[in-house]
């Protein structure tokens, strides 16, 4: 697994892939509390016949260092890595919280990203005052409980128990210092009003039974973007996992550029 270092962070990433393909490189960042892992099946599909990049975000999985406050921030390392890697070119996926990282880079640095693909992500957290209450005093609940919680309403119902077991187990893993202080930027996390700057032609995957970012949420957004291809599946939040082959299949349509 090799390392980079950041910013006092040693990101542990896989680079897989041949290096001349004639595609850019796809990059995957996932979400909060989550890992590289996400992105297996996807990883496996692609890096036969072009360069995959994926990443552990700071505090989370094989990646040690804490001490990020924003969204941006997150961004920042995920270019670090790419021009540690020689990556100018690039298609961008991410799910959740990585797809607000998408986000910003994109807007910051248009010209490097050739595709981007939001997965169960937003420009902006909305939610009623009742819901924001009771975000704000999970957050007062012992630390596994508020894992376990929002992990376990991220799947859609009938998904396999011992999975989600599993999936809050790991979560449950990342420091709480990470878990909490990226639990405030993704609320802090606005882009919305600029989604209109964003010209990357741009693909947006939703679950349909998504109730931790709803896709009602994502349309709003979708209308805001001059260009934007929308796809939702019968799945909740965690795209990547229940609906892997789905979701993988969605992607190869987008990012597969036809010659």
């Amino acid at each position: 697994m090799p390392q980079f270092a950041v910013d006092g962070a040693a990101l542990t990433y896989d680079d897989e892939g041949p290096r001349d393909a004639p595609d850019a490189p796809l990059v995957f960042v996932h979400g909060w509390t989550a890992n590289r892992h996400r992105w297996d099946h996807q990883m496996a599909h692609f890096s036969g016949r072009r360069r995959v990049i994926r990443l552990d975000l700071r505090g989370h999985g094989d990646s040690t260092g804490a001490g990020v406050r924003t969204v941006a921030e997150l961004a920042d390392d995920v270019l670090a890595l790419l021009d540690h890697l020689g990556v100018g070119r690039f298609v961008l996926v991410g799910h959740s919280m990585g797809g607000m990282i998408a986000q910003t880079i994109a807007l910051a640095h248009p010209e490097r990203v050739e595709r981007m693909v939001l997965v169960n992500s937003i420009g902006r957290m909305t939610y009623s005052r009742g819901r924001g209450l009771l975000m704000a005093a999970s957050t007062l609940v012992p630390y596994r409980m508020f894992v376990a919680a929002n992990i376990q309403r991220a799947f859609a119902p009938g998904h396999p128990r011992e999975e989600i077991r599993e999936y809050v187990r790991a979560s449950a893993g990342t420091p709480r210092e990470v878990v909490m202080t990226l639990y405030g930027a993704m609320r802090a996390f606005d882009v919305l009003d600029r989604a209109g700057e964003i010209r990357t032609p741009t693909l947006m995957v939703h679950g349909y039974h998504d109730v931790q970012l709803p896709v009602r949420q994502m349309l709003r957004m979708a209308m805001a973007y001059p260009d934007a291809v929308v796809r939702v599946l019968d799945a909740g939040h965690e795209l990547p996992v229940e609906k892997p082959a789905e979701l993988t299949a969605v992607l190869d349509g987008f990012v597969t550029v036809k010659q």
